[in-house]
């Protein structure tokens, strides 16, 4: 064998064992799951059809309100250009960053018991806003969701070519013939595809039905399941509803996968759009109150948080400050290790590799955290005491979610670079970890930085699993603040909740401004 078919060997080999690891890391949690399931002597508790039946509604109902929100949203951003614009736009994508724990505390801010709405309630003689309960989860939910529908959306109406904008104006088309023969279209192609991946987002969150869930008539799946490992310790039921979240999950998945529509606008010129429909004062005031309005909800809560909590930051007591270490800690581990794994099934993939390692990659997002973490909990508690691997655990299973989005921006690169100089590698004899080093690397630089940047935010800020393992040595910064709005501590948890902003939005800020230093972006 020639050194160039050992060296696409060797990558291969190694795709192929990155690959088994992340299946067998997915599978066998999965296994302990059904088996423990299997064996569990007692059906569902009485309970249980409620929390499956609440999971679905307020699934569907933040889906719904996030996504009719959005669109008047990113109609507006579509056919306006003002100061601030781009700004706006990348604050929309900012909450894919946010820790739920910390939305939540922004919510308390403006909308709980005692918030800025309810203080003006009080001044003018009405009754409170209720904010824990139903009304609470699927209010957190669209807070945290309207913006990622907002871009989805967006993203969509920017595709129209700004050709069948001017053959519009050119047939003297005003704003009712605009939304029927181009608006219209394009929202039956995105909007099925926003929805269901919100619904997918909101049937698996945990946080925000922990924080604001208030009792037995707002209890998801996921919430059950912690209930049933912290509070009763049955196994067998645990197992039971993870499974019939698994089953939801990968319902949802089918569901994602099977709603995207072809667009049908054809190709443009990558001209600048001109929205001469969009004219009319009316529509300007309907536009600037719309853009108002949402600025204002998304913005106002955070604002709070961080106008409380920043004078406190320096009051906090030791523990939360060792729990930022931990969380730091934790998520570089998270971030390395989903980065190192989809950079080796990537470089096998674009090496010669079979599709099923690149399948392997993405098996994680069929699982929700939940899931993951009462697997791993079955298969630890014979042989170890759990709490004494919370910080692996939780590492491990925050690569394996943060897998599938790193793997989607390094694979492409990685394809790329192989591509377009791999036959001049192999020609000059750079193998190995030459070519790692002298071919990869410098050339997925960006894309890897962002990876990185997103694992390590998704990990500082995760209180899924690790809910499941940690004891008091061993709490991260979300289960420490978390604690602290438990003891009704609002003011060591609001400053709790700016360190975690900054930890989070600084990890990804540090790891994709690494990945451009010295390129041209």
């Amino acid at each position: 064998m020639s050194p160039a078919a050992r060296d696409g060997a060797g990558f291969r080999i190694a795709g192929a064992g990155a690959a088994t690891a992340v299946a067998a890391l997915v599978l066998l949690p999965l296994a302990a799951v059904l088996v423990a399931a299997g064996g569990a002597g007692a059906g569902p508790g009485p309970g249980d059809g409620a929390a499956a039946a609440f999971t679905l509604l307020q699934a569907l109902a933040s889906a719904a309100l996030s996504v009719a929100l959005a669109v008047p949203l990113a109609r507006a951003l579509a056919r306006r250009r003002f100061p601030g614009r781009a700004a706006l736009v990348t604050l929309l994508g900012a909450p894919v960053l946010l820790p739920s724990v910390v939305a939540v505390m922004a919510l308390l801010a403006v909308f709980g018991r005692g918030g800025a709405l309810n203080a003006a309630l009080a001044a003018l003689g009405l009754g409170p806003l209720r904010v824990y309960g139903p009304q609470g989860v699927i209010l957190a939910h669209v807070f945290f969701n309207l913006p990622l529908a907002t871009r989805l959306i967006l993203e969509g109406w920017l595709a129209i070519p700004a050709e069948r904008f001017r053959l519009a104006a050119a047939l003297g088309f005003g704003p009712a013939e605009v939304g029927r023969h181009l608006e219209r279209p394009l929202l039956a192609t995105v909007l099925p595809g926003a929805g269901a991946t919100i619904f997918l987002v909101c049937l698996s969150s945990f946080a925000v039905a922990l924080i604001l869930g208030g009792g037995p008539r707002a209890t998801t799946l996921e919430l059950a399941i912690y209930q049933a490992f912290r509070f009763d310790f049955d196994l067998g039921r645990a197992a039971l509803l993870a499974a019939g979240q698994l089953v939801l999950c990968v319902l949802a998945l089918v569901l994602v996968g099977s709603v995207a529509l072809p667009a049908g606008f054809g190709a443009g010129l990558d001209r600048s759009v001109a929205r001469h429909d969009a004219g009319g004062l009316l529509l300007r005031l309907q536009d600037g109150a719309v853009i108002l309005a949402a600025t204002a909800f998304l913005a106002l809560p955070l604002a709070a948080v961080v106008a409380a909590g920043l004078p406190r930051l320096g009051a906090l007591p030791p523990a939360v400050w060792a729990a930022a270490a931990r969380s730091a800690i934790l998520a570089v581990a998270a971030a390395g290790l989903a980065g190192t794994l989809a950079l080796a099934i990537a470089a096998g993939r674009a090496r010669g590799g079979g599709r099923w390692s690149e399948a392997a990659g993405v098996l994680p997002i069929a699982l929700s955290p939940m899931v993951l973490g009462t697997g791993l909990f079955l298969l630890v508690f014979p042989l170890a005491d759990p709490a004494a691997l919370a910080l692996p655990a939780t590492a491990a299973v925050n690569a394996l979610l943060a897998l599938p989005f790193a793997l989607r921006a390094l694979a492409p690169a990685v394809a790329a670079a192989e591509a377009a100089h791999g036959r001049l590698a192999t020609s000059l004899g750079i193998t190995g970890g030459a070519r790692l080093r002298l071919l990869l690397l410098p050339r997925v630089r960006r894309p890897l930085g962002f990876a990185l940047g997103l694992a390590a935010a998704f990990a500082a800020g995760d209180l899924g699993v690790v809910v499941l393992f940690a004891g008091g040595a061993t709490a991260t910064l979300p289960l420490e603040m978390f604690r602290l709005m438990g003891a009704y501590r609002m003011e060591a948890a609001s400053g709790a909740a700016v360190l975690l902003l900054l930890l989070a939005f600084g990890l990804f800020a540090a790891f994709d401004r690494g990945g451009r230093l010295g390129t041209r972006a």
